[in-house]
């Protein structure tokens, strides 16, 4: 039995990867919720004028996490965060680790048989235990202290670094309700990142209409002229050196912050690639947006889906990639009805955010007269894809074979990119698809014919009449 148990925890470590990272990061934990534990039985003793072995929380000292090692003690010892600003932290991570530590706030006042109202937190639909409101978060820090409420009134309310970063939204109270009847809680997609140290990743969704997007390829595999690869590089250089322009050569008073590039060419030519690269070589996340779900029919709408993503991607650092932009920040259209004039309203507000947006922000379009001009002025650069030409297209080719699979050494691959103009995306579909074939018919090598005849179904696809 004891061989098996090792076996069952052998699995169980390589499946969900614990480490000594992860085990550290779960100690810090436990000892922060039996801090937090004995914290709140003080506050509710010295409440309710019990016998207390404290005349106040301060002298409940908070666990020592300097040197430890875990996403959790990294996040405090980063912020260098202070006796009550810890308190706040762990009691919005609570209901997603150990809800039982609140139990004891569901204690009836006897006098009215309901909850203390000073308690603050609300029950919600599917828990079973409480969820802490900013009324607990004030209840713990100051009591029935006035004075200290005062005190901590914008802490818990706006100057709370993990509100500052999204992890906490803004307490909001529904309706009239007063203003720290708001929750208090870590958000969801904040959990992994505070437990396990996994990276924060939005999730895709209609209220985020955004998606991360990744490349495997390389700066080797993205085939573009001189031109596009320099003013690539100058938006990488940005990336990588911008703040030491703006704070350390002293020239945030003259020039803004971030970074506004339009890529514009036709489909296939490696504007998404190129973005995706971006991130990659500099280590940053690539949010795609996606202006289907985000420019909605309802007034006001387009507004509301974007916001959530600037503002996350501001706290995060991501880059932005707005993709076919000139479905949203085309030209304007002529005011003729109510609907016109609003939807001008939310262009011009995009418009205002992006040029705002303190981080790199690029666009793609398939021809740059598409942008409304008043938009084009505020750009740093715009990039031109080509579509590739002979040499380009050869070494697209060259480069685009399995090896376990490759073309037939008689294919004459010089003619082929002479005879057929076509891009880099398009190309990838004939490669899916004549190699597809030769896997089909047990092929060892992909000859010029299947090769052609792929080609030229993609092209008819795409409506091209050859002859």
């Amino acid at each position: 039995m004891e061989k098996q148990s090792e076996i069952i925890e052998d699995n169980h470590i390589k499946r969900y990867g614990a480490n000594t990272t992860s085990t550290a990061n779960a100690t810090v934990l436990q000892e922060e919720l039996a801090w937090l534990s004995t914290v709140l039985q003080t506050r509710l003793e010295l409440h309710f004028q019990q016998e207390t072995l404290y005349d106040s929380i301060d002298e409940l000292v908070p666990p020592i996490v300097v040197g430890k090692e875990g996403s959790y003690a990294n996040f405090i010892n980063k912020h260098k965060l202070n006796f009550e600003e810890r308190l706040l932290l762990i009691l919005a991570l609570v209901p997603h680790i150990k809800p039982e530590v609140l139990d004891i706030l569901l204690t009836k006042n006897k006098d009215y048989d309901r909850r203390f109202s000073e308690f603050g937190g609300l029950i919600l639909e599917g828990h079973l235990g409480l969820v802490p409101t900013a009324e607990t978060a004030m209840f713990l820090l100051a009591g029935d202290d006035l004075q200290k409420r005062l005190l901590y009134q914008a802490l818990v309310s706006q100057d709370f670094i993990a509100i500052r970063h999204g992890m906490i939204n803004m307490p909001q109270s529904k309706g009239n309700a007063p203003l720290l009847s708001g929750i208090w809680m870590i958000a969801n997609e904040y959990v992994a990142s505070m437990v396990t140290g996994i990276p924060y990743q939005a999730i895709y969704s209609p209220d985020f209409p955004a998606q991360r997007l990744h490349t495997r390829l390389s700066w080797q595999d993205l085939i573009v002229s001189r031109s596009t690869a320099r003013s690539l590089q100058e938006i990488r250089d940005w990336l990588m050196h911008g703040q030491t322009v703006l704070e350390t050569l002293e020239l945030r008073k003259r020039l803004k912050p971030g970074y506004k590039s339009l890529f514009y060419g036709p489909p296939g030519t490696g504007k998404s690639m190129a973005a995706a690269l971006l991130g990659k070589s500099t280590g940053m996340q690539v949010y795609k947006i996606d202006l289907s779900m985000t420019v909605s029919k309802y007034i006001g709408e387009t507004e509301k889906n974007l916001a959530k993503v600037f503002d996350q991607a501001q706290q995060h650092n991501w880059i932005l990639f707005f993709d076919e932009a000139d479905s949203l920040f085309g030209q304007r259209t002529q005011v003729s009805s109510a609907n016109d004039r609003y939807g001008n309203q939310e262009i011009g507000y995009l418009l205002q955010r992006i040029e705002d947006f303190p981080g790199v922000v690029l666009l793609a379009s398939n021809l740059k007269d598409n942008i409304d001009e008043a938009f084009t002025r505020r750009f740093q650069s715009m990039i031109e894809f080509k579509m590739p030409g002979v040499e380009e297209r050869y070494h697209l080719w060259q480069q685009s074979f399995a090896k376990k699979l490759p073309l037939d050494d008689k294919t004459d691959l010089w003619k082929i990119a002479e005879n057929y103009n076509i891009s880099g995306g398009l190309m990838m579909n004939v490669i899916r698809k004549c190699t597809l074939q030769a896997v089909t018919n047990e092929k060892t090598k992909i000859s010029q014919q299947n090769l052609e005849t792929a080609i030229r179904q993609e092209l008819q696809k795409e409506g091209v009449i050859l002859s």
